[in-house]
């Protein structure tokens, strides 16, 4: 079912009951996916609107400070067809958070410079996001209190805690990790 969003432009879309009866059935095919396409996970095949699109989706805004944060995430070595997504903002508020695929015209609080293949392997729990910090993959630069608090205010993906072939599964907790203040 969609409805006309309360504020700004838009729709919101909830599930039928025909969906919710269908919801097990879904989940066992997420889970499914993660476990075995995930395994065999393939950096051309990125979809970095999609992922940030869900990242948008797992904020747990509960953790965000009083004010806005706006953070600029700028993506590196992307696949061919994805090139000209390198960067986007996710507006953070407690009401609500907004993905960006346009400057929004606020000041920036935090930048995320991310390879696009770490940014997807941290959200599909196959990466810690401290691992994604220590090898290079991901860097965080800010405020130190706000860098320092970012990895918390990011849920993996809901499939994250799903164990794999190799046996590996990463709890779908918020991100935590160290990054660099700036």
């Amino acid at each position: 079912m969609r409805s006309t969003l309360a504020r700004g432009r838009g729709r919101q879309y909830e599930p039928t009951r025909a969906a919710e009866e269908f919801r097990g059935v879904i989940d066992q095919l997420g889970a499914w996916g993660q476990r075995w396409a995930a395994a065999q996970f393939d950096a051309d095949n990125l979809d970095m609107m999609m992922l940030m699109w869900n990242v948008r989706r797992r904020v747990d805004v509960r953790r965000l400070p009083p004010q806005r944060v706006v953070v600029r995430f700028e993506f590196r070595s992307l696949p061919v067809r994805q090139r000209s997504f390198r960067a986007c903002w996710l507006a953070l508020e407690r009401r609500g958070v907004d993905l960006c695929l346009k400057d929004p015209g606020f000041d920036v609080d935090l930048v995320v410079r991310a390879e696009a293949a770490t940014m997807a392997r941290v959200w599909m729990g196959a990466v810690s996001f401290a691992d994604g910090l220590r090898l290079g993959g991901l860097a965080v630069e800010g405020p130190r209190d706000l860098v320092r608090a970012f990895p918390t205010w990011l849920l993996l993906s809901h499939y994250a805690d799903v164990p794999r072939p190799d046996g590996r599964a990463i709890a779908a907790r918020p991100m935590e990790g160290r990054a660099r203040a700036g």
